[in-house]
């Protein structure tokens, strides 16, 4: 089963008048785990701004993995942000946190309203162009707890954002992930769910993304 969702799906919730209902929302996954999506989280003024500041204002790097013995570049650059003493490792990666930035507080504290728990770190990957992706994955290391909540903010260009269901791998969902927008992923999610943003041919601008965590 293939979904591709659409952007013109989503509905503000009037009869709730608490934050989390006051932008548009589209529940994407309910099943082994819940994915939401707020596709207009951060206004086209405020995402150009964050955008602006993040990508001059992180301390980029380019990481390296070990694949069938050789030492490659992995295909984005990353950054490692967060409370002093959360460190965080995937992929053979250990990632020491940068202090938090006032750009990075400010984004934090607005989808902490939202998620209504208090995050302590975030990956932050810049996609240069269509050539650099991450391959399917489960954000499931044991620093990140049992069923971690996950928010991702992307800011910068469109890419399209794939999951597929670990036991039904036919089961796959295509979302066009666009400037502004928060995706929260939580509940049993990583245990039942991988995602990607695969590569592309199209010419196509950078991307940041930044996935707000809870390291334990």
């Amino acid at each position: 089963m293939y979904n591709q969702i659409s952007l013109w799906d989503y509905l503000p919730d009037t009869n709730n008048p608490t934050l989390e209902n006051q932008v548009n929302k589209k529940t994407i996954i309910s099943t082994d785990g819940e994915v939401i999506l707020y596709p207009n989280f951060f206004s086209f003024k405020e995402s150009n701004h964050l955008f602006s500041d993040l990508y001059s204002g992180v301390n980029w790097k380019q990481e390296t993995i070990y694949f069938f013995g050789k030492q490659m570049p992995i295909p984005r650059l990353t950054a490692w942000y967060g409370d002093e003493g959360k460190s965080y490792t995937y992929s053979g990666i250990e990632q020491y946190p940068e202090p938090w930035n006032p750009t990075l507080k400010s984004i934090k504290s607005k989808i902490e309203e939202i998620a209504q728990v208090s995050f302590n770190s975030v990956l932050i990957n810049l996609y240069r162009d269509g050539k650099d992706s991450v391959s399917w994955h489960s954000d499931n290391e044991p620093e990140l707890g049992k069923n971690p909540i996950i928010a991702s903010v992307s800011l910068g260009a469109t890419r399209r954002f794939s999951l597929r269901h670990k036991h039904s791998k036919t089961h796959k969902i295509d979302i066009d992930l666009t400037s502004g927008s928060l995706l929260l992923m939580q509940g049993e999610t990583q245990h039942f769910w991988q995602h990607q943003i695969a590569k592309t041919a199209k010419e196509i601008q950078p991307r940041i993304n930044l996935t707000f965590r809870i390291i334990h």
